[in-house]
This record gives C-alpha cells, sequence and structure tokens, in this order.
C-alpha cells in the first residue's frame, strides 16, 4: 500500500474527501498544468474543512501544510520505494489501467524516458529523504513518520479502533 491507498483508506475510515495531486497535476497526454494553475487548484482544495490529500508535489507543498494539521510521511527505504513502485508500473502496462486524465502508462515511458516513476524514484528518493527528514523536524504540526508497510498497517488499525471507540 503506498500513499493514494493509504489516502484512499484514511479518507473511507475519516469519512472525508480524498484528494489526489496527480489528478490535478496530470493532464491528458502526460502534460503538465502550468504551475499557476496547479496551485491554484491546490489552493482552492485546501479551502475545504477537512481533506486528506495525497501527493508530494514541492509546488504546492506551502500551501498544503499550511492547512494541514497532521502531515504523515511514508518514509520507506529505497528498495520498497522502488520494487512497489516497479510492481504497480507492470500491473498499470499490462492492464491499461487508466490513470489521471486517462492517462495510461506505457512500456516505452516507465522504462525509458525521463518522465518515468522508477527513474524519478533513482534520482529523487535520497534528496527526498534529507529533505523531509529536515523540514518535517521544524514543522508545528503533528508528524507521523512510517517506516515500513508494518508500521502503516498498525497506524490504520490503530485509527480504525480509535473511531470505532469515539
Amino acid at each position: 500500500m503506498g500513499k493514494t491507498t493509504l489516502a484512499c483508506t484514511l479518507s473511507r475510515i475519516l469519512a472525508i474527501p480524498h484528494i489526489e495531486l496527480d489528478s490535478l497535476f496530470w493532464k491528458k497526454n502526460w502534460q503538465i498544468e502550468e504551475r499557476h494553475k496547479f496551485r491554484e487548484k491546490v489552493a482552492r482544495v485546501v479551502e475545504q474543512s477537512t481533506w486528506v490529500i495525497d501527493g508530494n508535489f514541492s509546488i504546492v507543498r506551502d500551501i498544503i501544510w499550511k492547512y494541514a494539521d497532521t502531515i504523515i510521511w511514508l518514509n520507506y527505504p529505497f528498495p520498497l520505494v522502488f520494487i512497489q513502485a516497479l510492481a504497480r508500473s507492470i500491473k498499470r502496462i499490462v492492464t491499461r489501467k487508466k490513470l489521471f486524465s486517462d492517462n495510461v502508462e506505457s512500456f516505452r515511458q516507465t522504462f525509458f524516458s525521463k518522465n518515468s516513476i522508477l527513474y524519478w524514484i533513482l534520482v529523487s528518493h535520497w534528496d527526498y529523504k534529507r529533505t523531509y527528514n529536515r523540514l518535517l523536524k521544524h514543522l508545528e504540526k503533528q508528524v507521523i513518520i512510517l517506516k515500513s508497510n508494518r508500521e502503516k498497517n498498525e497506524f490504520v488499525r490503530k485509527l480504525i479502533n480509535q473511531c470505532l471507540r469515539d
């Protein structure tokens, strides 16, 4: 379970809207939304009283973190992140699953493009670890760092139990 699946799960448990940043960022044919339009879309979304947002676009981090009461970071080790992304991409290629704006992952895009999620993970994973470790230390919000699927599953289980008690 990655960040989108966790966000969907939290959305269902808490009965609040789920917003996937990728769906606001990607347009048809894997074209990207203009920076200012993307920021405007995100700013409108966070005006809602409750939400769960998944994604880690640094260009809107300031907007989201301003309104968020809790930040959850899936701080997984590189092998797990890469293997999960690889498995998810292969499954999407085979099933031709439609993603944001009806885009479909292709073999060529996934394995031979600099726009590949796998390439992005290879070049950004360690920078994101350093950046988030630094930023989250000084954030005056509730911060939950989950370092494994086991920790994530335990967090979800505790949340469900808490909601059942309330």
